[in-house]
């Protein structure tokens, strides 16, 4: 009976005419392994998305997620009609759409490119044996990251719980093989197949409240290298400061194009080595691939604690006294209206563009999970509901960091203070007059603490806290220490 095995693509032989690419998280025809290792092999392939969110467990798509993946899916499915061929979009069970299709086509052959996620590693295995059980191959390939989850491990043996030991050992093995390239035409679909209209899956917000997401992004494989290349031309060179300055145009708001496949990270790591050619790295670059290696850090704890998205990865914390239900501060967290202005231009940043900068993305969990002692996981829920680059290992991780509670985890005692790294990394409070204005005329000096500022000055510039603008949620020194008494009474004085 066939079975499933792992190709790493290239041409192989085969009786087989027909196969099925399943699409998933890998939205793009260049650098596409599975594609490649298709089209070398059949001498017609068949393009398929399925629809299944239920088989992502408690982890479906979010609200901001679906948009995304909407406009993402037409952007994929204009550049294959583009090269003769068009995108099949069906709704699942998985397992029984991939049979019935092939059945359709006279397939004897899926392929697809792997995802490493608890339940999609658990959904692939049910669907592996119910193709083999039907008589049909399945050949998957590494399309999503530049290592395997369980490719690198400590001298010792065993997974990393540490990035830069973690780091050290990706670099040594990077891959230096050039991506693949689109193909310049595929074969025309067999003839008869229905598909769903793209519209037909529902991922769009009813009412419309995605603006600002349009306004903020354009999906798809061609916005994505265009992104590459506008971030290495103009500012990968200034990224190791830049990165830290919300106000800034100093990042590369590529996470979304590569939680989707738009983009391959061996894609962005060969055209940062094409740029520097035969010189080393800037530090620019090499700060920006390093969090290229956050991505991969954050999928290899993923894939060896796999409990990590509902429980901490360090076991002390499962008891830690953290608030329970709703309540009117969460409330205020989410809705950007905690009275401390970096936090709320974060909060509301994040509702209107489903991006966050990242140095304010660490502030506003700070405060949630260390000043109002709120579970990281409440805080990972929003996220992953309000993201465009909702990433299961990336929120998991940075949750349990800023936590305390994770791999690599901040010292319980890190504590970010919103009003210091808004006067140190948004110093004339840009940032904070785009996303809050209620608070835009005050001077710098005042414009990250608001209620410290005389009450002449904040009359001079309109703000009437309480009103118009609301007090601070939770005093900030007094919440600070409470949380580190919390902290010490059940991790003891050392850090993390």
């Amino acid at each position: 009976m066939p079975v499933c095995r792992g190709v790493a693509g290239g041409a192989g032989v085969s009786s087989v005419d027909v196969a099925v690419l399943w699409f998933r998280q890998d939205l793009r025809l260049a650098d596409n392994p599975a594609l490649a290792a298709a089209l070398a092999t059949h001498e017609r392939v068949v393009p398929m998305y399925l629809h299944a969110p239920e088989e992502a467990g408690t982890w479906a798509p979010g609200a901001a997620s679906r948009w995304w993946l909407h406009h993402s899916l037409e952007a994929l499915d204009a550049a294959l009609r583009a090269r003769g061929a068009r995108l099949l979009v069906r709704r699942g069970p998985s397992a029984a759409a991939l049979v019935a299709l092939a059945r359709e086509t006279g397939a004897r052959a899926v392929y697809w490119n792997r995802r490493y996620e608890p339940a999609a590693l658990a959904a692939d295995r049910s669907v592996q044996a119910t193709l083999a059980a039907a008589g049909l191959s399945c050949e998957t390939s590494s399309g999503a990251l530049l290592f395997e989850p369980g490719a690198i491990a400590r001298a010792s043996g065993g997974p990393f719980r540490v990035f830069t030991p973690f780091w050290r050992a990706c670099l040594a093995r990077l891959p230096g093989e050039s991506p693949l390239p689109a193909p310049p035409a595929l074969p025309p679909l067999p003839p008869g197949l229905s598909s769903l209209p793209i519209d037909a899956l529902g991922l769009l917000p009813r009412p419309r409240w995605d603006t600002g997401l349009a306004r903020a992004w354009e999906s798809g494989e061609e916005a994505g290298l265009r992104r590459v290349e506008r971030f290495l031309e103009a500012g990968v060179a200034d990224y190791a400061a830049a990165r830290d300055l919300p106000s800034a145009p100093g990042t590369s708001r590529l996470s979304p194009y590569l939680h989707f496949g738009e983009v391959s990270p061996r894609q962005v790591l060969w055209a940062l080595h094409a740029r520097a050619g035969t010189t080393a790295l800037g530090p620019g670059a090499e700060a920006f691939l390093r969090e290229i290696g956050w991505r991969e850090f954050a999928h290899h704890v993923l894939f060896h604690f796999p409990q990590t998205p509902e429980a901490p990865l360090d076991g002390r914390f499962a008891a830690f006294p953290w608030r329970q239900g709703t309540d009117d501060l969460l409330a205020a967290w989410q809705g950007g209206r905690t009275g401390i202005p970096l936090v709320d231009a974060g909060m509301r940043e994040l509702w209107a563009t489903g991006w966050m900068h990242n140095r304010v993305r660490m502030v506003v969990a700070s405060l949630l999970t260390k000043n109002l002692r709120w579970s990281w996981l409440d805080g990972a829920r929003w996220f992953w509901d309000t993201l465009v680059d909702a990433d299961l290992a990336n929120n998991t991780l940075g949750w349990q960091w800023t936590a305390g509670c994770g791999a690599d985890a901040a010292p319980y005692f890190r504590v970010f203070n919103p009003v210091r790294q808004g006067e140190r990394f948004d110093p004339e409070g840009s940032y904070v007059r785009r996303w809050v204005p209620e608070v835009g005329r005050l001077p710098a000096r005042w414009v990250h603490r608001p209620w410290e500022a005389p009450a002449a000055v904040r009359a001079e510039a309109g703000v009437e806290l309480g009103r118009g603008y609301p007090w601070p949620v939770v005093d900030l020194d007094a919440s600070r220490r409470d949380a580190l008494a919390v902290y010490r009474s059940l991790v003891g004085d050392r850090a993390g």
